[in-house]
């Protein structure tokens, strides 16, 4: 939303005073959360965004769902320790600027509201209350507007590196980290279950899992993660019977119960290429075998380990060439 560069108002980072008189900051603050008016609107607000993001949240004391939003606000502006700045305005105190906001086309008869400003212009606005996660998603696409991410999304890609490296527990605390950042953080809940699997097992993952927030349990990161616990599982029975069933195997190759049987304890073991390659091996010989059963597990690897894991790119391919020869 361009307020600030039509020739009828003020050029991009300048503001009108009360008496039509353009004027400019040189300077924003350095602190993420502050109080804005009138004399300070253009320094904290217009000139501060040409460099990092800024929310502006418009409130009244009067207002019982501002203050179910702001301290919302004020806990994501902090979880992106400096990469975004809130600067909170009353309106009752500050009457003057939101005549002049709402003349230029900022909808503040209705709070509250939250602009969020880019170089000098709003980006996104929405009003009343919104839930902790559509803001973290509000703010996120602010950061990716201006080039940037939150710190959490940092966090993550290093925890899921950490975790294909098998560094488990490293990987766990990292993931952890982001969480103590984004609570509601799907990405960090499912590489934090992951970690928790292969460092502990399926019933200590099972116990992060039940703890994952209600509101995001339908999410695929979450899914997948609880497929990746319940394929352990069925893994953990085989486990023992490996050598048994490869030996079904070596007198029958054509002994697909067996090569099914072995692919989800190879899984459980952690040996994802050699599982996929038993089951992608059944789908040679039969692909119709029990209903398709080896495709379906084989789709369920896939979503237990993750859409952008290595094993799952070089099985989705080996799957594509198969169906598709």
């Amino acid at each position: 939303m361009a307020l600030f560069n039509s020739p009828s108002q003020p050029a991009k980072g300048q503001l009108l005073t009360e008496h039509g008189t353009a004027i400019s900051s040189a300077s924003s603050s350095k602190t993420s959360i502050i109080e804005g008016n009138q004399n300070n609107f253009v320094q904290e607000v217009i000139e501060a965004s040409q460099k990092i993001p800024v929310l502006v949240d418009f409130w009244a004391n009067w207002c019982n769902p501002c203050k179910q939003l702001t301290p919302l606000l004020e806990k994501i502006a902090n979880a992106t320790q400096g990469r975004v700045k809130l600067v909170k305005i009353d309106i009752d105190a500050n009457q003057a600027l939101v005549q002049q906001l709402m003349q230029i086309g900022l909808p503040i008869q209705s709070i509250p509201l939250v602009a969020a400003f880019w170089q000098g212009q709003i980006v996104d606005l929405f009003q009343g209350v919104q839930a902790e996660s559509a803001i973290q998603q509000f703010v996120s696409q602010l950061l990716k507007t201006a080039g940037s991410a939150m710190p959490s999304t940092d966090l993550i890609e290093q925890g899921q590196t950490l975790l294909h490296d098998k560094k488990f527990d490293e990987a766990m605390g990292v993931f952890s980290q982001a969480l103590e950042l984004e609570p509601e953080k799907p990405e960090a809940w499912g590489g934090l279950i992951r970690s928790i699997l292969a460092s502990a097992g399926p019933e200590a993952a099972q116990e992060s899992l039940e703890q994952v927030p209600e509101s995001i349990q339908d999410h695929a990161e979450i899914i997948g993660a609880k497929s990746a616990i319940e394929l352990a599982l069925e893994g953990k029975k085989n486990t023992g019977e490996t050598q048994a069933l490869m030996d079904k195997i070596k007198s029958d190759p054509d002994n697909y119960q067996a090569r099914y049987e072995l692919a989800t304890a190879l899984n459980g073991a952690g040996k994802r290429n050699e599982a996929a390659h038993e089951l992608l091996e059944i789908m040679k010989r039969d692909k119709s075998w029990n209903d398709e059963a080896a495709k379906k597990q084989l789709l369920r690897f896939f979503e237990s380990w993750g859409f952008d894991d290595p094993a799952t790119l070089q099985g989705r391919r080996q799957l594509s060439t198969l169906l598709f020869s």
